[in-house]
């Protein structure tokens, strides 16, 4: 049975939501659609469904598709996500894949235009999966097996077991190595909020954990950029 694609339409036209989420669950089928109609929308309901692509038009009230996606992008490097907009000059293409976009389809379009467009991205992701799931992320003298929730001293032969959500952090600093994760990044993936005080405070004692099994590597430094977010350097 093929799999159900759970996809995020978020767009501020009614009709156009209306009729694209009717075709591709009724009409084409093999999906779950979930809808929004502004960028701010989209982010809440993104957390919410964790869908495996998202479509997003750009030019939007309250936040607009260029922000979401930004804002996605701080913790979230491979979701796909498709632009559908009118505005496709190359200018706006280029701000468009900048921000994290995986490709840009123009309107007007017909459902099975998006739906050629899904499942190719979808097929080519995969395609990466397959390739790199294996993959663990090795940093200093490091390696860290994310799936597994293990960190490994290649020097002192020492593994340590961390906890899902040490794991998850740890992983999000070291894809961003060298560059800033935004501390409300880290709370709103791992946490669901941005402003909670105990979810702050919870996030400064994995942080902590973190810094004493990196200890052994003078060569990495997790700093904490006071206002701004956490950096692993290495």
């Amino acid at each position: 049975m093929e799999k159900i694609i759970k996809l995020l339409l978020v767009e501020d036209d009614a009709n156009l939501r209306y009729i694209l989420q009717s075709c591709l669950e009724d009409i084409i089928g093999g999906y779950q659609v979930t809808t929004a109609e502004n960028g701010k929308e989209g982010l809440e309901a993104y957390k919410k469904c964790k869908p495996d692509i998202i479509i997003s038009d750009v030019d939007m009230p309250v936040m607009n598709g260029l922000q979401m996606v930004e804002r996605i992008r701080e913790t979230d490097g491979d979701t796909p996500i498709l632009f559908a907009s009118a505005l496709t000059t190359p200018k706006d293409v280029t701000g468009g894949y900048k921000m994290g976009a995986n490709n840009y389809v123009k309107k007007p379009f017909v459902p099975d235009e998006i739906d050629a467009h899904i499942r190719a991205i979808l097929k080519m992701k995969q395609g990466e999966k397959s390739r790199s799931e294996a993959c663990c992320y090795k940093f200093g003298s490091f390696t860290l097996d994310a799936q597994h929730a293990t960190l490994r001293n290649e020097h002192s032969n020492e593994s340590k077991v961390l906890t899902v959500r040490e794991a998850g952090i740890l992983q999000l600093l070291v894809e961003n190595k060298n560059n800033v994760v935004k501390r409300e990044a880290i709370l709103s993936r791992f946490w669901d909020t941005e402003d909670d005080y105990f979810a702050s405070r919870s996030l400064d004692v994995f942080i902590s954990n973190l810094r004493k099994m990196l200890k052994t590597d003078q060569t990495i430094e997790l700093k904490t950029l006071r206002g701004v977010g956490l950096l692993l350097a290495v």
